[in-house]
């Protein structure tokens, strides 16, 4: 199903690594993201002789969102959802409302916008897979993630099911992919970074990389609805892990 994919958030983490591995494995590319430096980057990475179109653009809005679409040559065979963000200030009493709606628009409006876009496209080539990169924020609560950041992924979860279940008709398949903490900048962005050691043990941007190649590479008759993905060493259950074996 190789043509044209289309990456969200691709100047820098994830999105980057997505980037590389599709282009590695034959996919022609346009990068989207806010900071055109930082898509010229990515696309300074990729295998020589790759194909890489670059789209900056403020995914929250729907004009830009249009605009980034008719500049594309072909209807996307893929689209990967992986823009996103959140903020230091991300608990109920440092939340204030401004911060609430840029959580939402970042997290939930654009992949909304993006997927929407694209549908005609896909209906028209006959089938096509949105790969969403949400988090396992979505699946339920956090004690670091903030409520606007889980309300939002979780949204982006049920988004990715009402897809499924509207769009199978006309083959087109959306995979939700759910990470669990990835080595990523966002990190530096939490009101307490992790230390390097424990980024070390966390997911790295290639990994996520590594699903989205294997939903990719599915026949079209299959949809791989779901994807949560952990580190081994999970943080979240350690402390309780450690007291149950007995280890300091």
């Amino acid at each position: 199903m190789k043509g044209l994919a289309w990456v969200t958030g691709a100047g820098s983490g994830i999105g980057r690594a997505v980037a590389v591995a599709l282009a590695g494995a034959g996919w022609k590319l346009a990068l989207t993201g806010r900071r055109e430096e930082a898509l010229r980057e990515t696309a300074a990475l990729l295998p020589a002789g790759s194909d890489a179109l670059i789209l900056p653009a403020d995914l929250t809005d729907a004009a830009q969102v249009a605009a980034a679409l008719a500049r594309l040559p072909e209807a996307p065979a893929l689209l990967v959802n992986n823009a996103g963000a959140n903020t230091p200030r991300r608990h109920w009493h440092q939340l204030s409302a401004e911060g609430v709606q840029g959580l939402l628009d970042a997290n939930l409006t654009a992949p909304f916008l993006t997927s929407l876009a694209v549908l005609p496209g896909m209906k028209a080539r006959g089938g096509g897979l949105i790969v969403q990169i949400a988090s396992v924020a979505g699946k339920g609560a956090s004690p670091v993630s903030g409520p606007g950041y889980i309300a939002a992924k979780t949204g982006f979860v049920a988004l990715s099911t009402s897809l499924n279940a509207e769009n199978g008709i006309h083959n087109i398949r959306s995979t939700c992919i759910c990470p669990g903490e990835v080595a990523t900048p966002i990190l530096d962005l939490r009101p307490q970074p992790p230390s390097a050691e424990d980024r070390q043990r966390m997911l790295q941007p290639q990994d996520v990389a590594a699903a989205v190649l294997f939903a990719a590479g599915l026949p079209d008759h299959v949809c791989l609805n779901e994807i949560v993905i952990t580190p081994t060493f999970n943080r979240d259950h350690a402390a309780g892990a450690q007291a149950v074996a007995g280890l300091p």
